[in-house]
């Protein structure tokens, strides 16, 4: 038999007549602020929730770098430059940017799990068309699948820190987000390996078309599979709030629905400002040392494609660690400074290794320098999206910590993207990595002055 709801107030505004004690007994703990009464438990869904997310986020993240990791195959067979392959992956950062309030409107509206069948519905919808674009005259058509997979990706992006914060309790939600981030990072990595390992690098077009094809009829069955355990699996929220932090937001939140002044407080907020800038640097980094990965290890390394899927693993791979180890960190430390400015120096000094070491011919220190980038901007990536919310509680999360982040990634990905990609094309792929050396040198710089001023932690402290 289901428990009886104690969090009555969320539903009809009475106060929950439980005792303490009683309550206590059933697993459940009371949490009273201002004049309302909150039953805290933690949903055995929660878990089913955060993997099955992951999952999808994954298949997404895969589909990102799939055409990247195998950049010169797949110019080869659609007859284009290298410059039109990287839009297949810059227009996932571009179509975040004008989405970002459409989709956290549609969040606040209708809940977790409308975004959610959105999402996964939109990634599974973009692997099928893909599979109308298995002929070299195709090429708009992969370039179709790939924007309704960017468009997906609008609705996976912003949403670990919501998950984390409305399913997970107060020593959980790092970890959490961490488990959340993990899938896109997988998923990169399987993108990085997979490509590379299962469709060769030949001459013939209609041996081509049948590896992709493969490829693609993989990835479309896998996004279905995944979009039907979302219908299982997700729900808006959990029946009871999971923790203090939870029902405070309850509590506390404002009526101001506005996201317009949503926006204008942050922007008034000089730490997360510092924050969004120096976010954007560190993953807009990340966004284009991935999607020119294969270019420049092409540009040393003669038709060893291989090689390129191996570097990415290492990079996903050290990322996923990163990111677990940061989550777990966080949740008992709480020192977001300090750990971010740790992770941003570790990133700066792994790029520094990779673009002086990537010409030399010696790819065990390439693998050790990208593993250091992937632990350290992963990890780094997951501390955002919680520091963020420490420095914006109450705020709105997706509009915040997840939303505004994420956009200056998307930007300064773009940016990034183009800009080394031509200082490629140019002068050579060591340019182009101290080009980004020395953006990631003025955030590193940038994090040094942001403030912990941890309101999450302070309020919850007002409480106990």
């Amino acid at each position: 038999m289901e428990d009886e709801d104690l969090n009555q107030q969320e539903h009809d505004g009475t106060p929950s007549q439980r005792s303490p004690l009683e309550a206590e007994a059933r697993g459940y703990t009371l949490f009273r602020v201002l004049d309302r009464e909150f039953t805290i438990k933690v949903s055995k869904r929660r878990w089913a929730v955060v993997l099955v997310f992951s999952c999808y986020s994954m298949c997404n993240a895969f589909q990102w770098i799939q055409y990247a990791a195998i950049n010169n195959i797949f110019m080869y067979f659609y007859g284009v430059s290298s410059f039109a392959i990287d839009w297949l992956s810059m227009c996932y950062m571009l179509a975040y940017i004008p989405l970002l309030l459409p989709v956290a409107w549609l969040l606040e509206k209708f809940g977790l799990r409308t975004i959610a069948l959105a999402g996964s519905a939109l990634n599974c919808l973009g692997a099928w068309v893909k599979l109308g674009s298995l002929q070299p005259h195709l090429f708009p058509v992969t370039v179709l699948g790939q924007v309704v997979c960017s468009v997906a990706q609008v609705f996976i992006l912003g949403v670990p820190s919501h998950i984390a914060s409305v399913w997970f309790g107060d020593d959980e939600v790092s970890t959490a987000c961490s488990i959340a981030v993990l899938g896109n990072q997988l998923g990169i990595a399987l993108g990085f390996l997979v490509p590379a390992v299962s469709v060769p690098n030949i001459d013939n077009p209609d041996e081509l078309a049948y590896y992709i094809s493969i490829m693609f009829y993989v990835t479309a069955g896998v996004a279905t599979l995944l979009f039907i355990l979302v219908i299982v699996v997700f729900k808006e929220k959990p029946k009871h709030p999971p923790s203090r932090a939870q029902c405070l937001s309850y509590a506390l939140a404002s009526t101001d629905a506005s996201y317009l002044s949503s926006i204008i407080r942050l922007f008034k907020n000089l730490n997360f400002v510092l924050l969004v800038i120096t976010y954007g640097l560190n993953a807009g980094a990340f966004y284009a040392l991935c999607t020119l990965l294969n270019r420049m290890v092409i540009f040393h390394y003669v038709e060893e494609g291989v090689i390129v899927g191996r570097i990415g693993l290492t990079i996903a791979v050290a990322g996923m660690l990163g990111a677990v180890i940061s989550g777990i960190w966080l949740d008992r430390t709480k020192t977001y400074k300090q750990t971010s400015l740790v992770l941003y120096i570790m990133t700066l000094v792994g790029m520094a290794g990779y673009t002086g070491t990537l010409n030399l011919g010696h790819l065990w220190i390439v693998y050790i320098t990208a593993g250091i980038i992937g632990f350290s901007i992963s990890g780094y990536l997951t501390l955002g999206f919680e520091f963020a919310v420490e420095l914006t509680y109450l705020e709105s999360e997706v509009v915040s910590s997840s939303g505004l982040l994420n956009v200056s990634a998307q930007v300064f990905g773009i940016i990034f993207t183009i800009s080394q990609g031509q200082i490629i094309d140019s002068y050579g792929t060591m340019p182009g990595n101290i080009f980004l050396c020395v953006f990631l040198t003025l955030g590193a710089v940038l994090t040094a002055f942001i403030k912990a001023d941890l309101r999450r932690q302070r309020i919850l402290r007002m409480y106990l």
